[in-house]
């Protein structure tokens, strides 16, 4: 993909986690790998008011913003560092879903529930609340970004990759999806869960690995 064909998925998928309310007014933030180069959410901007030109470039290896550019997202840092700590990841999701935020307040864990969970996302990490914006948050993601395509931040929001945006968009909507259907049957009762064997056999599907292999390509 170029990078103006990079630009046009990011505000894409930038303008589908407003209408699907995973993040309201100037929250959330989105990037993507175009070579050396990450680009990113600006700060300030509801995330359905960007244009593919406003995107903001930023060198992987220095940081570096290019001249006159407008400032990037508070999180920028978290997007770099994990950049840097896995080379698979082509793209970011921070969102703030409601089911997911409240079920970080009152579980440490979002157990396997269904099998477009356990295919497309596998196990859910958790990382205990830190202050965002900072290096210290930065930090704690980019050390489970190689274990997680899935980071739930307690009190905060959710971190999903992917090897394109549909990847990584896709797991948010999953993750999501999850934490509703959770926190509703624990309403209710207690919900039966996947065992590790049911897991590792869903995953072990031709068919999922199908689907997953479909996801991946550029097209979207």
């Amino acid at each position: 993909m170029s990078e103006q064909q990079i630009r046009e998925e990011l505000t894409k998928y930038a303008r589908k986690a407003v209408t699907q309310g995973l993040v309201v007014g100037p929250g959330g933030n989105i990037s993507a790998r175009s070579g050396n180069t990450m680009l990113l959410s600006p700060s300030g901007f509801a995330l359905e008011e960007l244009e593919p030109d406003e995107w903001i470039a930023i060198d992987m290896e220095t940081g570096e913003t290019q001249a006159g550019a407008s400032r990037p997202s508070s999180e920028v840092l978290m997007h770099l560092f994990s950049y840097r700590a896995n080379p698979d990841i082509q793209a970011i999701v921070h969102t703030h879903p409601a089911y997911t935020i409240a079920l970080s307040l009152v579980f440490d864990h979002l157990p396997h529930l269904f099998p477009d969970q356990s295919a497309l996302v596998g196990d859910i990490g958790f990382v205990p609340y830190v202050l965002p914006t900072t290096k210290l948050l930065a930090d704690a993601v980019a050390a489970k970004v190689t274990e997680h395509s899935a980071l739930i931040l307690v009190n905060h929001g959710l971190v999903t990759t992917g090897k394109n945006l549909r990847e990584a968009y896709y797991r948010t909507q999953v993750v999501e999806e999850s934490a509703k259907v959770y926190m509703i049957a624990k309403a209710a009762g207690e919900p039966k869960i996947l065992t590790d064997a049911e897991y590792k056999e869903i995953q072990s599907l031709e068919s999922e690995a199908y689907r997953v292999q479909l996801l991946q390509q550029l097209k979207s």
